[in-house]
């Protein structure tokens, strides 16, 4: 890899990184109407942008042709430079894991360094928040290049909101174990934590496992524990339901396996 850029070209100012959320319908059956979702404002900014760093490039244009039935676009979607992430920082996370390096993302950011306006987007909701992302942020502010957030849906805090915890001390604490057993002991140590201190736990699940990791929850919490969900956030079919684990017990209601869910537990 040649060395990352680290000064725009001469006369050139340098452009805005701008985080563009995205609507909370990816992988549902169903799409939310944009404007229904997300500001104008938001949307008018995207549709000007013409280069873009993203999760995925495909979903990303399927965004912008949204878009541009609404606001046209600066330049047509075929002419959009979009730059994916590496799948290592889908895998590793941006930060690295088990001792590798944080993913450098200061060459995705040349076009800012040349003046250039960029976006960043995720598949869903706000980007580098339970997504990829915070490489590019963390490169553009070593870069000394602006760095602007867009309204939009986060559904973590939506659900928060939904949810009756607590939403003074909460955590986001990401994916919980595949394996059942390691699963299970890490649910015993959320629940310890938020019973103890009253800081609401926080976590997401891939839409295909969202039955096993339910039942493992309303099995494992203890009867008097507040378990809620927030399913399909911001569309017209949302699920959204907090009740003790004893009140779940009685009337089963796992989510189903197609849709993305936020669980959150506390007290």
């Amino acid at each position: 890899m040649t060395n990352p850029p680290t000064e725009p070209r001469s006369g050139a100012r340098k452009g805005t990184l701008y985080l563009v959320p995205a609507p909370l319908d990816f992988g549902c059956d169903t799409q939310v109407p944009l404007q229904n979702a997300l500001p104008s404002a938001t949307l008018q900014t995207a549709a000007r942008l013409t280069q873009w760093v993203c999760e995925n490039a495909k979903s990303t244009r399927a965004y912008l042709k949204r878009i541009d039935a609404l606001h046209p676009l600066a330049a047509p979607l075929q002419q959009q430079q979009i730059t994916e992430l590496p799948r290592e920082v889908h895998k590793k996370g941006d930060h690295g894991d088990k001792g590798s390096a944080p993913f450098d993302a200061r060459p995705l950011l040349a076009a800012a360094l040349n003046g250039h306006d960029m976006g960043l987007i995720s598949e869903a909701g706000m980007p580098a928040v339970a997504d990829p992302g915070s490489s590019v942020v963390r490169a553009a502010h070593d870069l000394d290049i602006p760095v602007v957030p867009l309204v939009g849906p986060v559904s973590l805090l939506l659900a928060l909101a939904a949810s009756g915890l607590n939403g003074q001390n909460f955590a986001f604490v990401g994916y919980l174990p595949q394996d059942s057993q390691e699963r299970i002991q890490r649910i015993k140590e959320l629940e310890s934590l938020a019973l103890k201190t009253g800081q609401t736990q926080l976590f997401i699940e891939t839409p295909y496992r969202n039955a096993a990791l339910w039942q493992a929850l309303v099995q494992t919490l203890q009867p008097h524990t507040r378990l809620a969900l927030a399913s399909g956030l911001t569309l017209p079919d949302a699920r959204i339901r907090s009740q003790l684990v004893r009140q779940w017990r009685q009337q089963p209601a796992p989510p189903d396996n197609r849709t993305p869910v936020v669980f959150a537990m506390g007290r």
